[in-house]
């Protein structure tokens, strides 16, 4: 057998960490994922069993932590790649703008830095549609050139999401003496959850199947599947043509919550009997919002409509994604088999 390349991936249990660390085997690569403690190693295997993937020679973990520099030279040693997808994320204790910011800035930096000295060819980062479409109202969909613009409208993990991608950026084109980067830019991202650990958007369904969502605000964004967020990301690192570019990743061009619940009680039946039927005014969830703290993350969205287009990915890699419907009910159909819906 030829000598397989070696990638590293960060936050190696995470949601889109675990697909990426899955198409990577699948792929014939071997996969070094990060972890902040070792503990959870055992956790990353259960998801990838959970997917259908038994076979682990070629997967290692060690240890690394956004606040620790020194963790990343020993993580990024003997590999050719690295997908960057660790990043605080949005329901851990940050308090402060900078408990988001400057550990998802500088978690980028300690791993571009150790990257480079570990000789590697291209960095894959993971951003966000929230470093593209913030701070901006458009009535078409966004594209990979726009940008995030820093208001006070934004919320401190869109503008850590920004800043760090900016920062990967520069670092690149004034400190990367040749080594390459591509982003993928995620919008919210649905599909099959292999564990407890999933995204913000999964939440959303969640509330709804569990009957916590008695009405939907009115929202609407971007969806994607995790596996075709993997995909992208697999396209990223070892396609020629994706060497300094950005790439969003979306399916179609936005749901509303409401379009969510109404694809889950057209097909699931007795199962989305607790889903709701009907959209808020938004006065209404404003008004709410001033007594009830859960409603006042999502007051600020309220109107917003967000669509994004993923024609860039299409047509220079090849990307075919899922349909928002399919990512929709894949995930339904997880969270009540892993009984994560009671």
């Amino acid at each position: 057998m030829e000598n397989k390349e070696t990638v590293l991936v960060t936050g190696g249990s995470g949601f889109i960490a675990s697909y990426c660390i899955l198409t990577l085997l699948k792929n014939g690569y071997k996969v070094k994922a990060s972890l902040r403690s070792l503990k959870k190693s055992e956790l990353v295997k259960q998801m990838l069993k959970e997917a259908g993937f038994y076979s682990f020679q070629d997967l290692s973990f060690v240890e690394a932590d956004l606040q620790n520099e020194s963790s990343w030279e020993k993580a990024a040693e003997g590999c050719q790649y690295v997908i960057h997808v660790a990043s605080p994320t949005p329901h851990t204790d940050a308090k402060t703008e900078d408990d988001f910011v400057i550990p998802a800035k500088n978690g980028v930096l300690f791993v571009l830095r150790a990257a480079k000295k570990a000789g590697v060819k291209r960095v894959v980062l993971t951003s966000a549609f929230g470093a593209v479409g913030f701070g901006t109202v458009k009535t078409t969909p966004y594209t990979e050139e726009d940008w995030t613009i820093l208001d006070d409208t934004v919320f401190p993990y869109q503008k850590s999401k920004t800043i760090s991608e900016k920062a990967a950026w520069d670092f690149i084109q004034n400190e990367g003496n040749g080594m390459e980067l591509s982003v993928v830019n995620p919008t919210g991202v649905l599909g099959p959850v292999l564990a407890d650990d999933f995204s913000h958007s999964i939440q959303n369904m969640k509330q709804m199947l569990n009957g916590d969502m008695k009405a939907c605000p009115k929202i609407i964004s971007g969806y994607v599947d995790v596996r075709d967020v993997a995909d992208l990301h697999f396209k990223a690192m070892t396609m020629p043509q994706a060497n300094g570019e950005r790439f969003i990743a979306v399916a179609g061009e936005g749901f509303s919550l409401i379009d969510i619940a109404n694809v889950l009680r057209k097909n699931l039946g007795k199962k989305a009997e607790k889903v709701p039927t009907k959209e808020l005014p938004n006065w209404f969830i404003k008004l709410l919002a001033l007594f009830n703290p859960k409603l006042k993350s999502v007051a600020p969205y309220l109107g917003m409509i967000k669509r994004a287009s993923s024609e860039k990915a299409i047509k220079m890699l090849g990307w075919t994604p899922r349909s928002t419907e399919e990512a929709i009910l894949a995930t339904a159909n997880s969270l009540i088999k892993l009984d994560i819906v009671k």
